[in-house]
This record gives structure tokens, C-alpha cells and sequence, in this order.
């Protein structure tokens, strides 16, 4: 499979950061799938979309 095949998962942790990783490997603790399977480009203009505030999850509750 070529690198612009490969697929990769939309990842998030607890302070609603997310990431990439490669689909079909074990994700690191503190890490779970969102449920969007792309490309890398793909996915990378997922996340874009999708995460707005780039502030950690407890500094935006501090600010609320």
C-alpha cells in the first residue's frame, strides 16, 4: 500500500486534543478513536475542521 493509501484513525484524548494513527495499531493510553478512518490528508483536514479551540479541554472549562 502506498503512504498516499495508507489509512490512519482520528484520535482524541481526554483534553479533547487531537491526532492521527495509523489504523489497525493499539492506541496509546489516554487515546481513543473518534469513528474517522481516512487518509493521512484526509483525516489531517478532519481534524481541522473539527477542532476549533485548540486549548486543552481543562484550561477551556477554567475559562468558562
Amino acid at each position: 500500500m502506498s503512504t498516499e493509501e495508507q489509512q490512519y484513525d482520528v484520535v482524541v484524548n481526554d483534553e479533547e486534543q487531537f491526532s492521527i494513527w495509523s489504523a489497525g495499531r493499539e492506541l496509546p493510553a489516554g487515546w481513543r478513536a473518534t469513528g474517522f478512518r481516512a487518509t493521512k490528508d484526509e483525516c489531517l483536514a478532519h481534524i481541522a475542521s473539527v477542532w476549533t479551540d485548540l486549548r486543552p479541554l481543562s484550561l477551556r472549562l477554567r475559562s468558562a
